[in-house]
Order: structure tokens, then sequence, then C-alpha cells
């Protein structure tokens, strides 16, 4: 049964961009400062077992509002069709017109619907443009790669350019050969005067305050961790004298940081302080007991730029990273948070995965999802009650040496279709439950888990993408 108008909760959903999983206190990370979003964990439930549907940006995004795991999904990878100039084409390959989305399905439910941050899946005029697929308002950049920078010249306000005043430059280039690295005035040049990230938190709150009686939904996905290195100096200042290290001159991609490490630690923090004025936000409106809030990340941490995964243990000792698809690529945070109705400070061990989203929504709102869908509700488990099992959880991704995997219960099993270094179309099994960090092939002493993935394998659908197939 639908619930009614008045009773329907309040629904944010929020999705950092490269945080890896051990990059929270929460999670048990010792350098970087995360007090709000540990203080969610504190007050609502830790997933350990949680999962991105893909490594990478867009088909973890188009699996998050479309419910679809990448064996049937639109997206399977990354297509760029813009660059990272101010004036260059924009955006990704798009969704086709009439997708349905986690937006439509709330819209339907009846909810005031925004998508606030990144989108990636449709530039200006494309059929995947998120007005046009159930979102009634959208604030942030449509195109990833103008996402690399944090001071851009425009951000996108439904269909229109809102121009920001920054001044233009490329978010790829190296330090001048001329310049003194230890001079602060010398990267003068990698800022501008709107960080783009601090914009999106004002309009999600705004979104938030408009909604008046209406149930709302957002979804908001900051661009933080993501590289450049950028953030304003007062957050940097929290970590002075904090962190050793060197300048980074912009010798592996992005832009030159003269703090990198404290930049990128400064990056998450700027964004826990968001989580917290959200927070307060709703605290301030009474709605703090009528909202659901979930905290996740996109994939796993990065290794460009002038931070590597092991400078802050950012896969928590997990194999891989960003752009594979072993556990420290995939593998992710997620913080769901409901007073009165999560219990505050309890951990699931649940396996499961973003595309779980949506038949978690239709679950909580009663509305019926009207597409195919690959997901699982996991509200029972938020809400204390009994499970519905799953068959497995699958991923695949072309870049990783045509990469595809399978977990049934505790067994991941793994192959590479293309690729150099591995043997072509050979299963690897992995107890996850004994060898979580995926260090002991036990594929002969599982040859039913085998078959079982060669058949999960062999049902993928072929992707409208050449380059995406195998």
């Amino acid at each position: 049964m639908m619930p009614s108008q008045a009773s329907k909760p309040n629904v944010i959903y929020i999705l950092a961009d490269d945080l890896g999983y051990g990059e929270l206190g929460c999670y048990g990370q010792k350098v970087i400062q995360t007090p709000n979003i540990d203080r969610m964990a504190r007050e609502g439930m830790l997933f350990t077992q949680h999962y991105s549907p893909s490594p990478v940006c867009a088909p973890t995004r188009c699996s998050v509002v479309t419910g679809q795991s990448t064996r049937i999904s639109q997206i399977r990878d990354n297509k760029e069709y813009g660059d990272f100039t101010a004036d260059g084409i924009e955006g990704q390959e798009p969704l086709s017109a009439g997708t349905f989305t986690i937006g439509s399905l709330m819209k339907e439910a009846g909810y005031r619907t925004a998508m606030v941050g990144k989108w990636g899946l449709g530039g200006p005029e494309s059929t995947g443009l998120p007005n046009d697929l159930g979102f009634d308002y959208f604030y942030g950049y449509l195109c990833q790669r103008q996402a690399h920078n944090y001071y851009p010249v425009h951000l996108w306000e439904n269909k229109t350019k809102d121009i920001l005043g920054n001044p233009k430059f490329n978010a790829h280039q190296a330090f001048p050969k001329d310049a003194d690295p230890n001079d602060p005035s010398a990267y003068a040049q990698y800022k501008g005067n709107v960080f783009s990230n601090d914009k999106m938190l004002e309009k999600t709150i705004k979104f938030i305050d408009e909604s008046g009686n209406k149930p709302f939904f957002v979804y908001f996905a900051p661009t933080i961790p993501h590289v450049s290195l950028q953030v304003p100096d007062d957050a940097l200042n929290q970590y002075n004298g904090k962190i050793d290290e060197e300048p980074y001159l912009g010798n592996r991609g992005y832009l030159p940081h003269i703090r990198p490490k404290s930049a990128y630690a400064a990056m998450i923090s700027r964004l826990d302080g968001y989580v917290g004025q959200i927070m307060d936000t709703l605290k301030k409106k009474g709605l703090d007991e009528n909202t659901l809030i979930m905290f996740t990340s996109d994939n796993g941490p990065t290794w460009v730029s002038g931070i590597t995964p092991d400078m802050f243990d950012s896969a928590s000792g997990l194999r891989g990273r960003k752009a594979q698809i072993w556990e420290g690529g995939i593998r992710i945070p997620m913080i769901a948070r409901w007073p009165g109705k999560i219990k505050a400070a309890t951990k699931t061990d649940l396996p499961s995965v973003q595309y779980d989203l949506m038949a978690t929504l239709s679950d909580l709102t009663g509305d019926s999802i009207k597409s195919e869908t690959d997901g699982v509700t996991f509200l029972p488990t938020l809400l204390g009650k009994s499970q519905p099992s799953r068959n497995y959880i699958y991923w695949e991704f072309p870049s990783h040496q045509g990469a595809q995997a399978v977990r049934f219960g505790n067994f991941k099993a793994i192959r590479f279709n293309r690729g150099q270094g591995e043997p072509l179309g050979q299963v690897f099994v992995y107890n996850l439950k004994t060898d979580p960090k995926e260090t002991t092939d036990v594929a002969a002493q599982n040859p039913d888990i085998v078959r079982q993935a060669e058949i999960v394998f062999a049902s993928r659908r072929p992707a409208h993408v050449p380059g995406w197939n195998w």
C-alpha cells in the first residue's frame, strides 16, 4: 500500500566522487578528519560490504539512476565527447530518451526531485539531460571532464548556463619550469573566485528550504575528492603542520599543488562539512526524523595526480583502486541515517550494491518500477527486518582488460577477456570471507562457482557501443 503524502519520508542520496573505502574516520581513517560523516555512522547504519556497480564514474552513475547493473545497462564505460577546456564540447555518452530513473520513480510517487552535482550521462542538447529524465531541478556539471576543475567558468542550472565569474584555465597542466615550486603565489593561477562544490551545496539547501510540506528527493553528487587538487584556503588551513609532503608539479596529470596531501585531506573534510550543513538544515526545519540520508561513493580511490591510494590507506588494504574491479576499486563506504527508524550505531555486512537504490526507493514509497532492474531492496536491513536474498552481484568494465566479475555469497569470481598479463577467459575465484584482499585463487577447489560464473558472464546483454564488447 502506498504511504500517504504526509507520511512519505524525504530522501537525500549523497554520492561522493572517488572516495575510497578507508578515507572516513568511521571506516578507520586516522589522518583525514570527517566528524560529521562519523556522526552519521554513530546515529545510523554503516555498511561493510557495499559496492559500486563500476570502478569509474559514468557507468556507476548510470546504474545508480537506472537500477541496472552493467550486465544490461546503457553505459558500461566512460565514453567522452568533451574536453577539459572552458569552451570545449561538453558531455559523455547520453542516456536514451525516456529512460526511467530514480528521479522518474520519485516524481511519480509525489516527490519534488533534484539532481545537484556531477551528472555525466549526457551533455547539453542531448537525450540524457536530467530535467528530461525525472528531475524537476538540476544544478551542477553536465560533463564529467569539465568537472575536473573546481573553479569552472560555468555550471548548469536546469538547461541554462550559470556563469560563475571564474577565470578560464585548463584543469590539466604542469607547473611552469621557470617558477619556484616552494612559492605559494606561483599556484594562484590554479584558483578562482567561486568553488563549484560550495555553490552546489548552496543550491541543495535552497531546494530543501523551498520544498515546503511536499516530500523531496535530492540526489546530491559533489565532485569531491576527484582530482584536480583544489580547495579553498580556509579548508586547507585545517591541516597546517599536520602532514609531511612535497609539492606536486603536475607530472602525473591534473593540476599542481604546493601541499597535495593536505589539499586532498582538506577536500574530504570540506565534503564532510557539507554533510554537516545538510543535517543541520534538516534539524532546523524539523525534518530530521522524516528524512532518510544515505552517503556513499561512486568507486574506489584514485591513483593519479599527486595522490596514490597508499598515502592514506585509502582502500583499507584491499587489492586494486579506481578503474579496476578488484575490491579496492568497487567496495565503497555506505552510511544510512534515519532517526527513529534506523537503529543508531549499527553495522551490516549485507553484500549490497548501488543499483539496489531503485528497488529500495520503490519499497520505501510504494511506487512501482517501470523498467527492468537488477536491484534488491535493502530497506528491510535499514529497518532491522528480514532481508530478501539475492542471486548475485555483477560487474563488468571493458577498460580493465575486458573484466567481468560476479559475487555469489562469500565467493567472487573474476575473469579478463582481453588485455595483458592474464590468461584470456580464465576464471579466478576468491573467498572474500577469508581472503578479502583477493590474494589466493580457489577456483580449482570450487568448480561449481566457476560454472555459475560462466553462466552469468554469458548472460550479459551486448552493449550498443562496440568497444564495450569482446
